[in-house]
């Protein structure tokens, strides 16, 4: 089973586009596949999914979406998938951000990606360490108490 871990620091240069980890890489090539699914994602961040966890949303008849509100889940869905991308892995290991993805994460020239499980994100670095002060630091300080077995 592919899971993405890890943090990774990238520049991203003037046409847009970032290095992918290695790692990331090879469940890619695992796949026999040369892109990666890109979308935007919660939080200003990009999400990336291997084209098997993609596939598993499409498949699953996108069951994680559902909701009592059915113009809340088309709104969602709407945002989620027509904000989605192909993005071809080039030679060099780089894939291309599109400009409305790059625009709604704020990515600028540094840049984080970060292994969540089933997926992987982009991050603007400055907006991953306000996001970490801000969100996370509280989140783990109020679990961290289920550790003190």
């Amino acid at each position: 089973m592919s899971s993405f871990y890890g943090e990774y620091s990238y520049v991203m240069d003037a046409k847009s586009r970032v290095f992918i980890p290695s790692r990331f890489r090879e469940e890619l090539r695992k796949e026999d596949k040369n892109y990666f699914m890109l979308s935007i994602g919660l939080d200003r961040c990009l999400y990336i999914f291997l084209p098997s966890k993609w596939e598993e949303l499409i498949n699953n008849n996108m069951e994680i979406f559902k909701s009592e509100n059915k113009e809340e889940e088309r709104a969602f869905k709407r945002f989620f998938f027509g904000n989605a991308a192909d993005a071809q892995l080039d030679d060099q290991g780089r894939i291309l951000v599109p400009q409305n993805q790059k625009a709604y994460a704020s990515l600028k020239k540094d840049v984080l990606i970060r292994g969540v499980g089933n997926k992987a994100e982009i991050w603007d670095a400055q907006a991953w360490t306000k996001y970490k002060k801000d969100v996370m630091a509280p989140s783990v300080e109020k679990f961290s108490k289920f550790f003190d077995l």
